[in-house]
C-alpha cells in the first residue's frame, strides 16, 4: 500500500501535517512532528468518514511551506508546488467524493447534537446552530475562491452542488486550485464536525 502523503504548513507558533491526498485530514500541534502525531492519532477519526478506503499506514514528507499568522490562527492557508500538479479525472472524482462524504458526516453530527454544546476555548461560545451557520457561510465565501459565485440565502443543498460542480469540472479560476480546493474546503467542514462531537459529550 502507498504511503501517505504529507506536508508541513510551518507559521510561527503553529504547525499543520496535512495530508496532501486524504481531503479534511490535517491538524496541527507546535512542531511537525508533535503535528504528526496528532494526525496519526485522527487516523481512526477519519478512517470513519472515507468508509472502508484504506490508507497507507506510512508517512512520506514531501515537503513544507511557510505558514502564516492564520496558519498560527487556527486554519492551513498555504498551497505548495503540488498543487499546481492537475488531478486525473479519477482522482479528483475520488477526492470530491470524500468531500461530499464529509458533508454527510458534518450533517450526520449536526442532526445528533443538542443546541446548546459545551463549552471551551476552540470556537469561543459557539452553539450548534451558530456552528452551523458558520461553516455554510464560510463555503459560500469559498466560492468565490473557485471562480463560483453563490448568492446569499441560496438553499445549501444548491450551493454545494455549485461547490462540486466546479470542482469536478477541474475549472478553478478564483486563485485557489481545484485539489488545494477540495482539501481546504473538506478541512473546514471536518475540522467543525469533529469539534461538534467532542463538545456535545
Amino acid at each position: 500500500m502507498a504511503a501517505t502523503r504529507v506536508y508541513f504548513e510551518q507559521g510561527a507558533k503553529s504547525v499543520f501535517a496535512v495530508a496532501l491526498d486524504w481531503p479534511g485530514w490535517a491538524r496541527r500541534a507546535g512542531t511537525p512532528d508533535l503535528a504528526l502525531d496528532v494526525l496519526d492519532a485522527y487516523r481512526a477519526r477519519y478512517q470513519r468518514i472515507v468508509g472502508g478506503t484504506q490508507i497507507g499506514e506510512a508517512f512520506e514528507i514531501i515537503g513544507t511551506v511557510p505558514g502564516s499568522a492564520t496558519t498560527d490562527y487556527g486554519a492551513p492557508s498555504e498551497n505548495g508546488p503540488w498543487d499546481e500538479a492537475p488531478l486525473t479525472a479519477p482522482e479528483r472524482t475520488r477526492q470530491v467524493g470524500i468531500l461530499t462524504t464529509s458533508w454527510g458526516y458534518f450533517d450526520d453530527i449536526v442532526a445528533h447534537a443538542p443546541a446548546e454544546l459545551r463549552k471551551g476555548p476552540r470556537g469561543g461560545g459557539r452553539d450548534r446552530d451558530n456552528m452551523v451557520d458558520h461553516v455554510r457561510e464560510a463555503e459560500r465565501a469559498y466560492s468565490s475562491k473557485i471562480g463560483t459565485k453563490i448568492p446569499v440565502r441560496t438553499p445549501w443543498t444548491e450551493q454545494r452542488e455549485a461547490i462540486v460542480a466546479t470542482l469536478q469540472s477541474g475549472e478553478s479560476t478564483g486563485g485557489w486550485t481545484t485539489r488545494y480546493a477540495i482539501r481546504r474546503i473538506a478541512w473546514h467542514v471536518v475540522d467543525h464536525a469533529w469539534e461538534i462531537e467532542d463538545k456535545r459529550s
